[in-house]
Order: structure tokens, then C-alpha cells, then sequence
């Protein structure tokens, strides 16, 4: 045994305290049961898992080269222990590029970063009317070309405009295949919506943002996902959201899931950086375009967790939200949970929910140079 770390510890099970140790998986979890609403010096919490991850650290997938490695490190940094590189909505040859880079970061987890699970393809397969921050290169999609494009990388999520021609039919081919269907980006109406689930579709990307809105004669993409998702990715930055529709989705969606929807300017001061092609400037606590769109996020999960406990949820449940319920989509049942035998993926913080620690597949992650 490498290393154990002991304080109030999160089991599947409920709390126990006691000590957890580990190698690069959770070797053993000793102590007892503890009543959840008890004090902590520590809390023992599984590793973040963000499935949508554009950037950090002043640099953006798109980019290529180490870029997916240098991203997953600023946000291992910050307890992100596992995550989906996301693309944007871009011409071919910048995606293949792209995507050739996260496939080489898939094939072995550099030191100091989160693992790399694979590709969140965000774009080009959008609504070219709802691209929110998104350049315009959205085009309708086909399943030659999106085999294409999973040689080079696991695609383990697509965000899909289902009201596009033909991509009803693709949602069902790409669940058939196996691959992860998330609608998004789109102005597709509530019956678009279910007929999506229907044929396949899992989940909503960045639920309420850059889809359809919720009115009571027209439901809209969001009324869908509020009445019939089990599972939807949300941006808890406060900005994405507002917190009365954030405790709307937790009541309606039973496995709400947390992203970053992460930019270069993540962990990096004010100022200028890109979104794939896009220019957009970080202050006041946001990124924006310059008419003033949100453009993806400076949010890491650290943060989506302490805000989510503001909000009012327990410790508890603001940790599945933050990493069981996004590995339970993706279907890693050794990821997002503290159990023998999964990876060692684990954060620790303090009283006042300050990150202490971080270990990915039991490596001890350098904290000092955080943001």
C-alpha cells in the first residue's frame, strides 16, 4: 500500500470514518459509519469527473499538440481527476487535428493530469441558428464521416441538433454503434426532444443553454429534458444558470451531472484568449464574446462543488453531481465512486470545502502551483 489518507470518508454505502489506502486503486476502506451531519476536519470525497472540457490554463483543445495534456493538468489541479476533451464547431481539418492529439493523450495519462477518458464532439453537428458561442461551421452529420472521425480518438459523447435532416435516424445508428448521443444546440421543439430519447439520445448538453426554452403552451428542448431526462450536464457557475432553474433541474432530473464547460481562461487572470477560432475576453468572472455572449466558462469543478453546497445541497449530493452521476453515464462504474477496487481517483478538503489534495490513479498531484 502506497499511501492512506484518513478523515470522514464518502463510500457508495454513506459516510465512514476511518482511512483509505490505496496503490493506483483503492486497496481498503477501514472505519465506521458516521452520521453524515457530523463535523470533519476532512472530508474524503471521489475524484471530480467533467465531461466537458474546452480548455484551461491558457490553452484550448482545438489547438492540438500537448494541449489536452497541458488542459488536464491545470484541472487536476483543482480535483478534476477524470475528463472529456470537447471540441468545437469547426472546418474538417481542425478537428482532425484536434482529435488526433486527444487520441495520442488517451493512450497514456501524462504526470501531474487528470486521465483523458476520450472526446466530448460538441461540434460540428449543430444547429447552425443556435450556436451560442460557437463559430460558424455547423453542418449536418453522417455516419461515415463520424466513424471517420472516432479512428482517431474514442468519441465516447456526441452533441446532436436532432431537428436537423437526417440526424434523427443518425441518433439511433450512433447509440447502435455504441456511442453517447446528447442533444444540444439546438432549436428543436419538445417533440424533437422526445423523439431524440426515443430513438437513443441519453442527455442534454449544457441543459437550458443554446436549446429551446421552457414555455407553458410550447415545453421547448429544455421543457423536454425537464420531463423526461434522466440524465443532463449543467454549468453551476452561477452565470450559465440562475440558481432558481439550477434547483428546478435538480428536482425534475433524477442524475443531473455538473460540467465546466471549461475555456483557456480557466485558472488564467483577465484578459484575452481563444474559444477554437473565437476571440473572447475573460473579467468580471466570465468569458465572453465581444457582443457579449457567454462563451464557455472559467469554472473548475472544485468551484461547481462549493457552489452547489451554497445552493443548499449536502456534501453528499453535491460529489455525485461533480463524479458518480457523470461515471455512471459514461458507464465507468471504477470511476466517480471510493470503493476497493476502483481507481484511486480521490480529493480531500477542508472544514470550508478548500481543496487539500488530489490524487489521480494514486498519484499525489502538486498542488502548489494551483490557481
Amino acid at each position: 500500500m502506497s499511501d492512506a489518507i484518513k478523515g470522514n470518508i464518502l463510500t457508495p454505502g454513506g459516510w465512514v470514518r476511518g482511512a483509505i489506502g490505496f496503490n493506483e486503486r483503492i486497496a481498503d476502506i477501514r472505519g465506521d459509519a458516521v452520521d453524515p451531519s457530523s463535523n470533519a476536519d476532512v472530508y474524503i470525497l471521489p475524484g471530480f469527473v467533467d465531461l466537458h472540457v474546452h480548455g484551461g490554463g491558457g490553452k484550448d483543445i482545438m489547438q492540438g499538440g500537448d494541449a489536452p495534456h497541458l488542459i488536464a493538468a491545470m484541472h487536476a489541479r483543482h480535483g478534476t481527476t477524470s475528463l472529456l476533451a470537447t471540441t468545437m464547431t469547426a472546418p474538417p481539418d481542425e478537428i482532425d487535428s484536434a482529435l488526433q492529439a486527444i487520441g495520442a493523450a488517451c493512450t497514456q495519462r501524462r504526470r501531474g493530469a487528470a486521465r483523458v477518458l476520450g472526446v466530448h464532439l460538441e461540434g460540428p453537428y449543430i444547429n447552425a441558428s443556435k450556436l451560442g458561442a460557437q463559430p460558424d461551421y455547423a453542418r449536418v452529420a453522417t455516419l461515415a464521416e463520424v466513424m471517420r472521425l472516432a479512428a482517431y480518438a474514442p468519441l465516447q459523447l456526441i452533441t446532436i441538433a436532432p431537428e436537423l435532416d437526417g440526424h434523427l435516424d443518425l441518433v439511433k445508428q450512433l447509440c447502435d454503434a455504441g456511442m453517447r448521443v446528447q442533444i444540444g444546440h439546438t432549436l428543436g421543439t419538445y417533440e424533437d426532444g422526445v423523439a431524440a430519447l426515443g430513438h437513443g439520445a441519453s442527455g442534454f448538453t449544457h441543459l437550458f443553454n443554446a436549446m429551446s426554452g421552457l414555455h407553458h403552451r410550447a415545453p421547448g428542448m429544455a421543457g423536454a429534458a425537464l420531463a423526461h431526462a434522466e440524465y443532463a450536464e449543467l454549468i453551476p457557475d452561477l452565470l450559465h444558470v440562475h440558481p432558481g432553474a439550477i434547483k428546478v433541474a435538480l428536482r425534475a432530473i433524477p442524475h443531473l451531472y455538473c460540467v465546466t464547460d471549461s475555456t483557456a481562461a480557466a485558472g488564467m487572470p483577465d484578459g484575452d484568449y481563444l474559444l477554437g477560432r473565437q476571440p473572447v475576453r475573460k473579467c468580471l468572472g466570465g468569458v465572453r464574446l465581444a457582443d457579449g455572449t457567454l462563451a464557455g466558462s472559467t469554472l473548475t469543478m472544485d468551484q461547481a462543488l462549493r457552489n452547489l453546497v451554497d445552493l443548499g445541497l449536502s456534501i453528499e449530493e453535491a460529489s455525485q453531481r461533480t463524479a458518480t452521476y457523470a461515471a455512471d453515464f459514461l458507464g465507468l462504474t471504477e470511476r466517480g465512486r471510493l470503493t476497493p477496487g476502483a481507481w484511486a481517483d480521490v480529493v480531500v478538503f477542508n472544514r470550508a470545502l478548500q481543496l487539500q489534495r488530489v490524487i489521480v490513479e494514486g498519484e499525489e498531484i502538486d498542488l502548489t502551483h494551483a490557481e
